[in-house]
């Protein structure tokens, strides 16, 4: 089961299923790559758990602007 759970999160960031995944498996790709964690406490052991807890925390903001199609 993923924790924290993604209903969660929908509700607590108020964003789109696509969006949250976007932005954690960027957040993720992020942390592969060497950049620190955000938050004190780790419980997740994989990066995208990691990531789905700065998003919950409010560490990392979701910006939907970043993510629109640059010919809309």
């Amino acid at each position: 089961m993923l924790n924290p759970s993604i209903d969660k999160l929908l509700k607590d960031v108020n964003s789109s299923r696509f969006t949250l995944c976007v932005a954690a498996a960027k957040r993720a790709h992020q942390l592969d790559r060497g950049d620190e964690a955000l938050n004190e406490e780790k419980v997740a052991e994989r990066n995208i758990g990691k990531a789905l807890e700065e998003i919950l925390e409010g560490k990392v903001v979701i910006d939907d602007s970043s993510l629109k199609d640059e010919n809309n």
